[in-house]
Formats: C-alpha cells, sequence, structure tokens
C-alpha cells in the first residue's frame, strides 16, 4: 500500500471511530424536550401510540464501550490500520498457506493409498469419489455441469455416456485433465453452399437419421476425399485427433439439420485447458476416477 492510501485509509479509520465515540458520549447527555408525562410530543395512530423518552440502559452503555476497546486493541494486532501489518503478523495469505498445509498433511496417507491404484480400480472407492466429486464440482462442472451432462452450446461433452473423443481409459482421462485437449473442426463453407447442405444429409445418413437419400449420395465422395481424413472413412471418428465419431447419436454441438449444417460451414473450435497448474498429480488421479465413475456408475454401485 503506497504512503498515500496508507494516510487515507487512517484517515477514514479515525473519522469513523471518533464520530462513532463522541456519539457514544453525546448520547446520554444529550437533552431532548419533554412533556410532563414524559413523551416527545410524537404521537401515531391519532394518538394511541406516544413516543416515549428514556435513558439508555446500563448493559448497552457497558457493551458499547468495551467494543471501542475491542476495536482498538484489534487494530494493533492485526492489519486494518493504515500500513500497520499488526503485532502478530497475521496475514490472509499466511493463513491460508497453514490451512492447505493442514488439510495436505491430513489428505497424505489417503492420497498415498489411492496412487496404488489405477483409475478404474478407484472408482470403485467411495471415499476417492467423495474427494473426486468435490474436485470436479471446483474445477470441472463450470463447463461440463455438476452432474457431467456437459453443455452442447460449450462444446463440453457429456461424460456420462462412455462416448469418449480422446479415450475413455482412466489413463487416457488422467491424460486430458492434466494436459488439456484442443479440437479444430475446420470451416467448409469453401466447398460451397449446396455441398454443405449435401453433406449434412451425408452425415445424418451415418447415424440412421431421417435424411435426403439424393443430397447424401452426391455428398458421399466430398466426405471420402475431405473429412474421412479425419472422420475416417466410414465417419467411426479418431480418437488419436479428436474427431468424434459421426455414426452414433451422440453430438458435440447439437445433432439437428442446422446444427450439423453451421459445424461444416463454419467449423467449431474446442479447447479443454490443462489443469496440472492447478491440481497435482494425486489430484488428477482421483478426479480420473471419477470421470470414470461418471460413465460407469456400475462400478463400485455395491460397496
Amino acid at each position: 500500500m503506497s504512503a498515500g492510501w496508507s494516510l487515507w485509509v487512517m484517515f477514514l479509520v479515525v473519522l469513523n471511530l471518533g464520530i462513532a465515540f463522541f456519539l457514544y458520549l453525546w448520547g446520554p447527555r444529550a437533552k431532548i424536550p419533554t412533556r410532563p408525562d414524559g413523551t416527545s410530543g410524537h404521537v401515531w395512530a391519532h394518538g394511541v401510540l406516544r413516543e416515549g423518552v428514556r435513558r439508555l440502559p446500563t448493559w448497552w452503555l457497558v457493551l458499547s464501550g468495551g467494543m471501542f476497546g475491542v476495536a482498538l486493541i484489534y487494530l494493533v494486532l492485526y492489519p486494518g490500520f493504515g500500513s500497520h501489518k499488526g503485532s502478530l503478523g497475521w496475514t490472509s495469505h499466511g493463513e491460508l498457506a497453514r490451512d492447505q498445509a493442514s488439510n495436505a498433511a491430513r489428505l497424505e496417507p489417503l492420497m498415498q493409498r489411492f496412487m496404488l491404484y489405477t483409475p478404474e480400480q478407484l472408482a470403485g472407492d467411495p471415499a476417492a469419489r467423495q474427494l473426486g466429486q468435490r474436485l470436479f464440482e471446483d474445477n470441472c462442472a463450470a463447463c461440463h455441469q455438476r452432474s457431467g451432462k456437459g453443455n452442447q452450446r460449450l462444446g463440453a461433452p457429456n461424460l456420462t455416456d462412455d462416448d469418449w473423443l480422446y479415450g475413455g481409459t482412466g489413463k487416457d482421462i488422467a491424460t486430458s485433465i492434466r494436459n488439456g485437449r484442443a479440437g479444430v473442426m475446420p470451416p467448409w463453407a469453401s466447398l460451397g453452399e449446396q455441398n454443405v447442405k449435401n453433406l449434412a444429409q451425408y452425415v445424418l445418413s451415418l447415424s440412421g437419421s431421417p435424411h435426403d437419400a439424393k443430397m447424401a449420395a452426391a455428398a458421399e465422395p466430398i466426405f471420402k476425399t475431405t473429412c474421412a481424413a479425419c472422420h475416417g472413412p466410414g465417419g467411426k471418428g479418431n480418437q488419436a485427433l479428436g474427431a468424434p465419431n459421426l455414426t452414433d447419436h451422440i453430438w458435440l454441438h447439437g445433432g439437428s439439420l442446422a446444427d450439423i449444417e453451421t459445424t461444416i460451414h463454419d467449423g467449431r473450435q474446442g479447447h479443454m485447458p490443462n489443469w496440472d497448474r492447478r491440481l497435482d498429480e494425486g489430484q488428477i488421479h482421483v478426479l480420473a476416477a471419477y470421470v470414470y465413475h461418471l460413465a460407469h456408475p456400475d462400478v463400485g454401485a455395491n460397496d
């Protein structure tokens, strides 16, 4: 904190405490005009209710005076009076570091046990699932939702259907969490509007969805010379590239005709951030087990 800001904070603290203390001293001695019956003359409800004037109770005066003492002691012990650091040397960063260290020490034996198992095996451990759920809700739910059902608007895949862009083994999931993923579907507007529409019909045909057979047939050669490089000749996808399987009914960005045409015409960009800067290796391991559990809820269900 600069000297100017420090002085400003000190001024505000002194001003507020000074005004409050003045009112505290003046209040019990203030002379309020009263009528012979001890009321101020203010009435409500056509005179049924009248405002009385009474001395401040002793307990309130003692308690309020004590609070001023507490405030002064606090400003001596803790930061709050300008750049004064407090005689105890307390900081919020220091308290956070101590709490994190304490928490890590309590978790260490548990994490050591968790690391003895693969994510697939760990998915059946209730304690691991509980910790994994907390990690998921704190870090992943913003995109994938707390349920893990994903978000088509964001291009965040559903993690509960066992359909994986980059592989669904525990090792694959841990790699996705640790290193992140970057998926790119290039725009194909250069093919022309009609070819884009034809390709959308062909993509629908791959999953057995209702489609225009004539338009799909016209697009088949284009698909096999253009799209098959990533999605494969049969449209089964390629997990090494993160190219989705087009033969099922699971859609990352929506499976309507309009959605598919938009995907082909404009392309899509997908980004899964890497979490190795925020989570340590043990946390990534447990989180991978929880994500695996989302797609395999029967693992350990009877534990």
